[in-house]
């Protein structure tokens, strides 16, 4: 138990040097990404957290037409 509990916490300390670690950012003048034509997350993103409620709704509906049945 306990070499587990170490095993995470060294993980966790180098996984959030991992992800801190950016690139610095692009000299002034520069496109922000490359290639130029930039593409944005934020649809992708967007459909998943629809997509995700969307889900949630359906299970608390069925949820609830489960529950009623048995009362």
């Amino acid at each position: 138990m306990n070499t587990i509990k170490h095993i995470l916490t060294i993980s966790l300390i180098f996984g959030t040097q991992i992800v801190l670690s950016a690139p610095p950012p692009p000299p002034s003048g520069s496109p922000g990404c490359w290639p130029p034509p930039c593409i944005p997350i934020d649809g992708g993103i967007t459909f998943l957290i629809a997509a995700g409620a969307a889900y949630g709704a359906k299970k608390l509906v069925d949820s609830r037409k489960k529950n009623k049945s048995i009362i």
